[in-house]
């Protein structure tokens, strides 16, 4: 009896040391869990703090993009624009010039009499002796003969730019007329035009420095 009374403490005292034990293990492991997952918890967090954080600089670079774009799109109609502008206008310069070669073309009807062709220096357009002794002849027709007119028709070499060559071509023109006109021909008589630059390559640059001077009658 007392064997087994002794027995039975021993079993009773090792299965509470095994109990124990057991329930240190599950409170250490306990333990580590709650510790992994604050671990965790923490660091879902800091993912949240940084997205919020990241969130406003996305959403800011975003709305820059799209300013960017905005205003690429708002330079190209601008340009598209500009274009148009630029394309009406040639268009008009092109209908103008076609008016005033059908003018200069279908004006009234004359007969030529005699052409002088009047030469200049290279970027000049001063009169010389050569050029004022060559419209002698022709300013004595014209003052015998009130029926003549003369048509005046200014040109350049294609050195340079064509605007300037236009320039160039009328200053020529001017020249021609002023003399005319000084020489006693009324100015309604003469007619003038300032052509630009002759671009044949056949014709020497001197021969292209030139107003042609065209004694004119009325046609019968």
């Amino acid at each position: 009896m007392v064997l087994l009374l002794a027995s039975g403490c021993a079993t009773r005292d090792w299965v509470r040391e095994t109990l124990g034990k057991k329930e240190a293990e599950i409170d250490q492991r306990m333990t580590a869990e709650a510790e992994r997952v604050t671990g965790l918890d923490g660091r879902v967090k800091g993912v949240e703090t940084g997205l919020a954080e990241t969130g406003p600089v996305a959403r800011g670079a975003r709305e820059r993009a799209d300013g960017a774009w905005t205003r690429a799109e708002d330079a190209s109609t601008r340009a598209v624009g500009a274009q148009g502008r630029a394309d009406t206008a040639f268009a008009r310069a092109d209908e103008v010039d076609g008016r005033l070669t059908r003018l200069w073309s279908t004006r009234t009807k004359r007969d030529l009499v005699e052409a002088v062709q009047v030469h200049f220096g290279f970027n000049r357009w001063d009169l010389n002796d050569t050029a004022q002794t060559a419209l002698v002849a022709l300013v004595r027709e014209l003052r015998e003969n009130p029926r003549l007119s003369v048509d005046l028709e200014g040109y350049a070499d294609p050195r340079g730019t064509y605007e300037y060559n236009v320039a160039l071509s009328q200053r020529r023109v001017e020249a021609v007329r002023r003399h005319l006109v000084e020489q006693g021909i009324e100015l309604p008589r003469i007619h003038s035009v300032g052509l630009g630059p002759i671009a044949d390559k056949g014709v020497p640059d001197e021969k292209k420095r030139r107003v042609t001077v065209r004694l004119m009658v009325p046609a019968e």
